[in-house]
């Protein structure tokens, strides 16, 4: 059955379609969101995150277009669209604990952290830019390995691990700089 006879039977409200579309795609979606998903959630978010790729089809099957791509292709762009909004959402629910960054970044062991010393590396952390802090959060809060991370992010895995070495770099830097500026 090819894609166009799959959405005009959406369109018409044929539900047994939708219930052949949720067969045929769920695992490959449930891939795709749980490779964003990993070590921030569990799987039932993940199947939420699925379920609603396949509610928003139902809502508007009129977005997709199949004369510019597949039906998995779009669908694999929405669900991998509703993970990444999942993930925020999840990621800025919660109130992430920077002394499990400090102990992985820093290398202290936890009891050696002083409270001053965690106010800094929050303070530094908070000054980078976005995309630097969820690489932070990603690896040492999350413990994603840089595969995983290049996955989630879309970007190659060497590229992770050197961006996660120049922000390592950074916050040492910063640190320093707010130690002298306190001396």
């Amino acid at each position: 059955m090819n894609d166009k006879k799959i959405i005009s039977a959406i369109e018409a409200r044929d539900e047994q379609m939708l219930a052949f579309v949720v067969q045929k795609f769920s695992k490959l979606l449930w891939k795709i969101a749980a490779s964003i998903l990993i070590n921030a959630t569990s799987a039932q978010d993940v199947e939420e995150c699925v379920a609603d790729v396949f509610i928003y089809l139902w809502q508007y099957p009129e977005k997709y277009d199949p004369d510019k791509a597949k039906l998995s292709s779009w669908l694999s762009v929405v669900a991998r669209s509703k993970a990444v909004d999942s993930y925020r959402r999840i990621t800025r629910k919660r109130e992430i604990s920077m002394e499990e960054i400090v102990v992985e970044s820093l290398g202290y062991a936890e009891n050696d952290v002083a409270d001053e010393e965690k106010d800094k590396l929050r303070s530094c952390i908070e000054g980078l830019d976005e995309k630097e802090k969820e690489l932070v959060i990603r690896r040492y809060y999350y413990e994603q390995k840089p595969a995983e991370i290049a996955v989630a992010l879309d970007m190659p895995k060497k590229q992770v691990e050197n961006r996660l070495y120049y922000v390592r770099q950074k916050l040492r830097k910063m640190m320093e700089k707010q130690e002298g500026e306190r001396s």
